[in-house]
């Protein structure tokens, strides 16, 4: 009598340095349990200088995919075979899909954030004064996604300026967003200005610096999101004093997964319980 074999799950991970911190299994198991999709995912530790071996070994083992955090988003972007336009814009790659052609970078992070704002936060982008702080890569994986909104301005504000001004440029010379007026200022020249969303895309909430920004930046009503998720940064506290709306980046974590999963898998998971879950840890 012949019996069927199980189907052997597909196999997905996140790759980083560290990486044992990372939610993201626990995320993507939530996932394929109330989508019913036969997966594992895991943590992997690939070394500083070999990401690229860690990547040609997972192929060879027949992996599906893998999400990509610090400090290798800039090497998948470089590995990737074929980029799709929003990593193209962020210049970084988060999500990558094997397949027999080769590796398909993609960039979720702008998708998760502004899902959380707007459908989470419920807080509209379109017209508003949008205040990003930093220019590293997390500032540059949002930057499209949060104009493509279409903000009435956005400013990007940073410790080194030239930075701010460079992605600034970038902006202007795809001219995508000609309707959208987009600065870039140095935080001293921030002061007398107010804004309704600001983002703190910097890693001061790691070493619990604080940034050198008036609490007057925050318009009435305005909505602070910072992308640290698990803590309470300085800039969280800076604008709870001044009556802001305050969120971290934990509902942006779960919604750029949830998009990682959907390009997998081609189904868009819930994320709400996911969310509850993951705080509750």
């Amino acid at each position: 009598m012949q019996t069927n074999s199980p189907v052997l799950p597909d196999l997905y991970a996140v790759i980083g340095h560290p990486i044992e911190h990372s939610k993201s299994p626990l995320i993507h198991a939530a996932f394929a349990q109330a989508t019913h999709q036969n997966l594992e995912y895991e943590r992997i530790l690939a070394p500083l200088n070999g990401f690229k071996e860690t990547i040609q070994i997972m192929q060879a083992k027949g992996y599906k995919g893998a999400n990509v955090t610090v400090p290798f988003k800039f090497e998948a972007f470089q590995l990737a075979t074929q980029l799709t336009e929003r990593a193209h814009d962020a210049g970084a790659v988060n999500t990558l899909t094997f397949n027999p052609e080769g590796i398909i970078g993609d960039n979720t992070d702008g998708a998760g954030l502004v899902r959380d704002i707007e459908q989470n936060l419920q807080t509209t982008i379109a017209g508003k004064r949008v205040l990003l702080i930093g220019a590293g890569g997390a500032a540059e994986g949002v930057l499209h996604p949060v104009l493509a909104q279409s903000p009435a301005l956005l400013v990007i504000s940073n410790r080194t300026l030239d930075k701010a001004l460079s992605m600034v440029k970038k902006v202007e010379d795809q001219g995508d967003y000609r309707f959208v007026t987009v600065n870039a200022h140095a935080f001293e020249d921030l002061a007398g200005q107010q804004f309704d969303i600001v983002i703190n895309a910097t890693s001061t909430g790691l070493s619990d610096n604080s940034l050198p920004i008036p609490a007057s930046i925050f318009a009435p009503g305005a909505l602070a999101y910072d992308m640290m998720y698990g803590k309470e940064t300085a800039f969280m506290s800076l604008a709870r004093q001044t009556g802001a709306q305050v969120s971290d980046g934990l509902g942006m974590l779960v919604e750029q997964a949830a998009e990682a999963f959907y390009v997998w898998r081609g189904v868009r998971p819930l994320t709400k319980d996911v969310m509850l879950q993951i705080r509750a840890l």
